[in-house]
């Protein structure tokens, strides 16, 4: 890892819905365009992780959260940055997941997971996915 990059926090949610759980597809403009991901983002100053991740789902996907236990936590170098990304159980209290960020959103199960090209961050997370 980079010693000169800062550390940058970012919360995820893990939504589940009966065996499957929520991706999201980014944006092509974005870095990672078009990688699939967990909905969240970066963490702002003043905000814990469920704050930040509660209003990157309002943001993203037009939904309010009950944001649970850690599921696991990762760190990752990217190019442009580092990262500390902590994966929340998360529920969906109110709203519809809504593509107001991303281009597109689905709910797949585990064995589906290879079908998808992720964001190389979340491929520890999704190890331990397929394991559960």
């Amino acid at each position: 890892m980079n010693a000169e990059k800062k550390v940058t926090e970012v919360a995820a949610a893990l939504i589940r819905e009966g065996d499957r759980f929520l991706i999201c597809q980014r944006p092509p403009h974005k870095a990672r365009g078009l990688l699939w991901e967990f909905v969240g983002g970066k963490q702002e100053p003043g905000e814990t992780l469920p704050e930040a991740l509660q209003r990157e789902c309002r943001e993203e996907l037009a939904v309010e959260i009950e944001v649970g236990n850690v599921f696991m936590d990762v760190m990752h170098d990217y190019p442009d940055l580092l990262i500390h990304l902590t994966v929340f159980e998360a529920v969906i209290k109110s709203g519809t997941p809504q593509l107001l960020e991303h281009v597109d959103l689905r709910y797949i199960r585990p064995e589906e997971i290879g079908l998808y090209d992720f964001c190389p961050a979340d491929e520890t997370i999704l190890e331990r996915l397929r394991s559960c």
